[in-house]
């Protein structure tokens, strides 16, 4: 990025892009570097396929290295050739760290072309003792989808140990976010896989109430 009134052009590996928001550097090694925020949206300007965006920017603001109000600022000062896909993307995501893990599970469970499950529900059994949370709940078959949230935490030495899900009868997929990002077919076929083990037996005696969101 240079000043826009700077006659420097486009030459070999280097594109060079004029701007009148020239930002404050970023130095990394002793390198200036533009900040990540005006970064990425620089970047996602110069692509074309909106999943390839999404993932790019949910991945940078789950790891925490920049926030959605920062990509709001930088799309607010952006030039708009290019911008409807990062605005897109950016106006759709929540403040937290879970936006990334809910859009690669929302994915997962649309493309399974499995029934619409209960989301982040908290399983008992029939005396009312608690099982744990499904990040994804089939009651009419028993099976449970478990995400391990902690896995990408921005404090995992803070980060609560998850109980594993364990019931009489109860089916468990377990999940990284890193899975439903990079191997999303694999969970996939998990799943399906364990509607149809599922399909051999009663489901188990398992109850429902709605969970609270995740840390």
């Amino acid at each position: 990025m240079i000043p826009h009134r700077s006659k420097v052009a486009t030459w070999g590996f280097a594109v060079v892009e004029r701007t009148i928001h020239l930002p404050e550097p970023v130095e990394i090694d002793g390198l200036p570097v533009a900040p990540l925020a005006r970064a990425l949206i620089d970047a996602a300007r110069r692509m074309d396929e909106l999943n390839s965006v999404r993932a790019m920017i949910h991945d940078a603001v789950h790891r925490g290295l920049c926030t959605p109000e920062e990509l709001r600022d930088e799309l607010a000062q952006a030039s708009t050739i290019g911008s409807a896909l990062p605005r897109i993307v950016v106006n759709a995501l929540q403040d937290g760290v879970d936006s990334a893990v809910e859009q690669w599970l929302e994915s997962v469970l649309e493309r399974s072309g499995l029934p619409r499950p209960t989301r982040r529900a908290e399983l008992r059994t029939s005396d009312g003792a608690v099982v744990g949370v499904a990040d994804a709940w089939w009651s009419q078959v028993g099976v449970a989808l478990q995400i391990h949230h902690d896995e990408v935490a921005l404090e995992p030495d803070k980060s609560p140990t998850m109980p594993a899900l364990v019931a009489p009868g109860l089916i468990v997929v377990q999940a990284s976010p890193a899975q439903l990002r990079d191997e999303p077919l694999v969970v996939i076929q998990d799943l399906r896989a364990a509607h149809r083990r599922a399909r051999q037996r009663p489901p188990p005696n398992l109850g429902s109430v709605p969970a609270a969101p995740a840390a």
